[in-house]
C-alpha cells in the first residue's frame, strides 16, 4: 500500500495547494491512501468545517488536527458528524470526536490512524501520549486488524518525536511527526519496519516565518512589543509531507520518500 501524509495545512495557500495539486499528485504517484493535518487550514488557527468538507473533496481520506484542534468553534459539533477527522487521543478528556479511527484504502485494506500530543515545550499540559498510543496498538496489532497503521506524533520536541518512533518501531507503519511547520530531512525506516520523519513540514507559504507573514513576527522577536494579529502568508504554497509505502501481510514500511511539491522547496516526487 502506499500511504501520503501532508504536513500541516497552512491558511488559504495551504488550501489552495491542497485542492490544486493534491487529486494530480494522488494518480500521478498512485497513492492508495491519503491523510493530511488540517488543524492550521482555517486562517492559521485551527479548522472549520467549510474548510475540512473541502479538504477531504480534494481527496484527503483523513483529516488529522492538533493542539488548535478547537479554535474554530464550529469543529466542536462537526467532528461528531464527520468521523474521518481525528482530534488527538490525549485531549481533554471531555472533548467531542475521537483520536484514533480504522478507514479503508479503494481496495478494502484497513488502515488505522491516530494522533497524540507530546508534553516537552508545549502550552497546555496533556495526557501521556506513549501510554495512550500503546492502548491503541494493543487494540489494533500491525498486519492483523490493520494492514497500515500511522501515527500522528503532534509536538514541538524532536527528541520526542523520536521517542515516539523507536517506541512504535515494529507496531506501526508510519510515524510522522506535526507541529513546527519545518520540515526535516531525516525521513528512515527503522530497524523493526516502522517508516520515520520527525516532521512533515507544513502545506504552506515557505517564505515567511512557520506560514505566517514576516513583519508581525520579526517585529516581536526584535521589540518584545506586538503591533498587530498573525496573519498567514499567501504567496505560492509547498506541499510538504511524507509517502510511505508498506508490506500488506506484515503491514511494515518498505520504502519513505519525502514530498516536496510546489513554491519554494520543490523537488522531484518518489
Amino acid at each position: 500500500m502506499r500511504i501520503l501524509f501532508l504536513g500541516d495545512v497552512m491558511g488559504r495557500a495551504g488550501r489552495q495547494a491542497i485542492t490544486g495539486t493534491l487529486p494530480r499528485l494522488k494518480s500521478d504517484w498512485r497513492v492508495d491512501f491519503t491523510i493530511v493535518n488540517g488543524e492550521n487550514a482555517s486562517n492559521g488557527a485551527g479548522l472549520g468545517a467549510a474548510h475540512a468538507r473541502l479538504l477531504l473533496e480534494a481527496g484527503a481520506d483523513v483529516i488529522t488536527l492538533g493542539d488548535h484542534a478547537f479554535d474554530q468553534r464550529d469543529m466542536l459539533q462537526f467532528i461528531d458528524t464527520e468521523p474521518r477527522i481525528l482530534r488527538p487521543l490525549n485531549f481533554a478528556k471531555q472533548a467531542p470526536g475521537r483520536g484514533a479511527g480504522l478507514f479503508k484504502d479503494g481496495r478494502g485494506r484497513r488502515v488505522l490512524v491516530t494522533q497524540a500530543l507530546g508534553q516537552v515545550f508545549m502550552k497546555r499540559p496533556f495526557d501521556d501520549p506513549f501510554s495512550a498510543i500503546d492502548t491503541v496498538l494493543r487494540t489494533h496489532p500491525l498486519g492483523g486488524q490493520a494492514q497500515a497503521i500511522v501515527v500522528d506524533m503532534h509536538c514541538e520536541a524532536t527528541s520526542e518525536k523520536m521517542a515516539m518512533g523507536h517506541f512504535c518501531d515494529g507496531k506501526a507503519s508510519l510515524v510522522v511527526g506535526t507541529h513546527t511547520h519545518v520540515p526535516t530531512a531525516d525521513a528512515q525506516v527503522l530497524p523493526a519496519g516502522t517508516g520515520y520523519l520527525s516532521d512533515a513540514g507544513m502545506c504552506g507559504d515557505y517564505n515567511s516565518v512557520i506560514g505566517m507573514e514576516k513583519a508581525e513576527p520579526m517585529r516581536r522577536f526584535i521589540t518584545g512589543m506586538s503591533k498587530s494579529r498573525f496573519q498567514p502568508a499567501m504567496g505560492e504554497a509547498t506541499l510538504s509531507g511524507v509517502i510511505v509505502d508498506t508490506d500488506d501481510r506484515t503491514g511494515r514500511a518498505t520504502a519513505i520518500h519525502m514530498v516536496r511539491q510546489g513554491g519554494r522547496l520543490e523537488q522531484a516526487g518518489p
